[in-house]
């Protein structure tokens, strides 16, 4: 069983598709990796023999921000945005959409599910 930066790699994936498993790392990043320790990237992860693991591995420790490392470092950017309180930050803390996207309709998935008010009601004579 591969074991990466604790994650279990699925053995009948391609080693190219079994390290985007990992958090931090995708399509283009596990080329890479692969082409630097010199292994196919078709290669099942199954396949992989320990040398190569061990490459692998060494190569992500000593390279990469992977799992808890990346996602606590994420999480202090946007901390440290809202603390400063920029545009940015002040949109985290509203949880609003950041990017300049439209609020009027959309931006449901930001802003959560629908909180519905009531409409006027007509005054009879």
């Amino acid at each position: 069983m591969a074991r990466i930066s604790g994650i279990d790699l699925p053995k009948n994936k391609r080693g190219e598709i079994g390290l985007t498993y990992i958090y931090g790392i995708g399509r283009s990043t596990a080329q890479q990796i692969l082409t630097e320790c010199g292994i196919d990237w078709n290669k099942k992860v199954s396949e992989w023999n320990d040398e190569e693991l061990t490459k692998i591995r060494k190569h992500i420790t000593e390279g990469l921000t992977v799992e808890g490392e990346l996602r606590s470092e994420k999480q202090l950017n946007i901390k440290r945005l809202m603390d400063i309180g920029c545009y940015r930050g002040l949109r985290h803390r509203k949880g609003l959409p950041l990017r300049g996207q439209r609020t009027r309709t959309n931006a449901r998935t930001r802003k959560g599910k629908r909180k519905t008010v009531a409409g006027k009601k007509k005054v009879t004579k």
